[in-house]
């Protein structure tokens, strides 16, 4: 028999808050977290919007020392892996140490620290080279960090799959507890893409919205208005727990990991195939992994960017999956409020999809003015809905989907 697994704590870092109740409040409101760009002048670029960390302060978690040492996705993997241990109310001790892994990914890692030190290189010469570059910098020091601070001698990896990164570490995370190689994997995603080279790169690939004058109102996924997504950083941290542990503890979940799904389109490597097939397959694998029929499944937070083909394919795919009650699931893009994450978009709207279940509430999708598909994606405002189970979709580039399910903690 495979082991449950049980989702013990939350924490998040995010462009709507700085921890999981302020987040979860403003999704609930439908607020939205997209303004104009403040990290750098972006006064000569196509797109000057973004969804950025406001009024977060690394020095809360981390020693003065050693912020210049981390690039800030790692500030952020750290403060949200921080929030999850006090939801968790988990102990790590020498009894128990190598039983709990560390699973964060990342799409671009250290885009802050590589940037600086590459301009340090070419003003200053290569004695100017930080040491701490390379350790600042790449994609495993969230979860090396994070192992490190709390003693975690377990499994300790980091995904790379674009944007399905913290969901991937979540469903491996999930399959490493139920093969018994841990008891506890704290697992999500971590990024913090808002600079020039992020915002750069990706609109030169015209992948994002180019509505300036209105950000709060450019990430509109579903809409026939949609021109793009909108980039976002941050970070989310789930503490993943085998059941009966977190039970003896006296612990009561906040819901139960069931269902792991994964695929490749080997289509295109920044487009998904119109049919949305590679979507399909890994829906498909997370129903089965879980035992369910389509028509259990209450809510689907979904990948859904904004991006015209991208939103397109996952509609496709849901009908594919679901057929007749593709029209009575409740689908909502919550990176209509917080932009898109890139590697941590996955991990966030995991928690999202958690915490639904929990509240019986859905967060709205909002921006909705003219939708352009046959789904019920809950516009404008949240939902209270009595909710059994929760799907929550992530897509990267390189046709890579990962659909996990969850179901509501049992009393």
């Amino acid at each position: 028999m495979k082991r449950r697994v049980v989702v013990t704590g939350v924490g998040v870092v995010s462009p709507l808050g700085l921890d999981v109740p302020a987040t979860w409040e403003a999704l609930l409101a439908g607020t939205s977290g997209i303004g104009p760009i403040t990290r750098f002048d972006a006064s000569a670029f196509a797109v000057r919007i973004a969804g950025e960390v406001r009024g977060f302060d690394p020095a809360t978690f981390i020693e003065k020392k050693e912020i210049k040492k981390m690039d800030p996705f790692i500030h952020y993997a750290i403060a949200a892996a921080e929030e999850a241990m006090r939801d968790s109310g988990l102990c790590i001790s020498g009894d128990n140490a190598a039983r709990v892994g560390v699973h964060i990914g990342s799409a671009l890692g250290g885009l802050t620290i590589i940037e600086r030190e590459h301009t340090k290189l070419h003003r200053e010469g290569p004695h100017r080279v930080s040491p701490f570059f390379i350790p600042a910098a790449i994609i495993n020091l969230a979860s090396g960090q994070v192992s490190i601070r709390f003693g975690a001698k377990g499994p300790n990896l980091a995904s790379a799959t674009a944007c399905a990164s913290g969901a991937h570490a979540i469903g491996e995370s999930f399959r490493i507890i139920q093969a018994g190689d841990a008891d506890v994997m704290l697992c999500g995603g971590a990024e913090a893409p808002v600079t020039p080279t992020g915002i750069g790169g990706f609109a030169a690939m015209r992948a994002l919205s180019t509505r300036n004058a209105e950000p709060a109102r450019a990430s509109r996924p579903f809409d026939r208005q949609r021109d793009g997504f909108v980039m976002g950083e941050g970070a989310a941290v789930l503490v993943l727990e085998e059941r009966e542990q977190a039970l003896a503890r006296g612990k009561r979940p906040l819901a139960e990991v069931v269902g792991f799904g994964q695929s490749a389109d080997a289509f295109h490597l920044t487009h998904p195939s119109e049919v949305g097939d590679g979507a399909a397959r890994a829906m498909r694998q997370a129903l089965a992994d879980a035992g369910l029929a389509p028509a259990e499944v209450g809510y689907l937070n979904a990948h859904a960017t904004g991006t015209p083909a991208g939103d397109a394919a996952e509609v496709a795919a849901i009908h594919q999956v679901f057929g007749g009650a593709a029209t009575s699931l409740a689908v909502s893009s919550t990176k209509s409020m917080t932009g898109h994450l890139l590697g941590a978009a996955g991990a966030l709207e995991a928690v999202v999809a958690v915490l639904a279940l929990r509240d019986g509430r859905i967060p709205p999708t909002i921006n909705l003015d003219e939708p352009e598909f046959d789904l019920d994606c809950v516009p404008c405002r949240a939902r209270e809905m009595s909710l059994d189970y929760a799907m929550s979709n992530a897509f990267g580039f390189g046709g890579v989907n990962v659909s996990l399910v969850f179901r509501r903690a049992e009393v």
